[in-house]
């Protein structure tokens, strides 16, 4: 059986490193849920799946960090497994993924990737500025970051792609 919390507030976890959902609810499904209410913090492991404003972010452990009244997320780290589903279907994987609400910044180390269609960039640190819609790729000792980025076929676009109304739903 799962462990199940809901957040108000601010994004709890645009991990998915989409736009903080403002009022919108951060939901976090987990096989376990444990809170230190002295530190502000509640740890959520095994099969971590949080979500908010069709943002979604996978783990194994995430812990939450909220302000001393504990009604707004501060900050998320995640370890294990990571991987993001933005709304606007941009996916990425890293060992750890942070989160700072103040900044609305994504940072996703360690091995991080990021890719939506067949456009990939790879280091070994991703930071993703929601607000300003900006991405810095920076390498790590072993390797220099690398993007590979494909042409973009209008007429193919848009002759498949009827119009949605409604919320995207990623192929991944």
């Amino acid at each position: 059986m799962g462990a199940t919390a809901q957040g108000q507030t601010r994004p709890a976890t645009p991990p998915a490193g989409g736009s903080g959902g403002g009022s919108q609810p951060v939901t976090v499904d987990a096989d376990k849920m444990e809170r230190f209410g002295k530190e502000s913090l509640t740890i959520f492991t095994g099969n971590v799946v949080a979500r908010q404003n069709n943002n979604v972010q996978y783990a194994d452990r995430m812990e939450v960090y909220f302000d001393e009244k504990e009604d707004r997320i501060l900050r998320t780290v995640s370890t294990g497994n990571v991987r993001i589903i933005t709304r606007d279907c941009r996916t990425g994987t890293a060992r750890r993924a942070e989160y700072y609400d103040l900044d609305q910044r994504v940072v996703l180390k360690g091995n991080a990737r990021m890719w939506q269609e067949d456009n990939v960039v790879t280091g070994e640190t991703i930071t993703i500025f929601i607000s300003q819609d900006r991405v810095i790729v920076e390498s790590g000792n072993q390797e220099r970051t690398k993007g590979i980025f494909y042409p973009r076929d209008e007429n193919k676009k848009t002759a498949a792609a009827p119009a949605k109304t409604g919320p995207v739903q990623c192929a991944n």
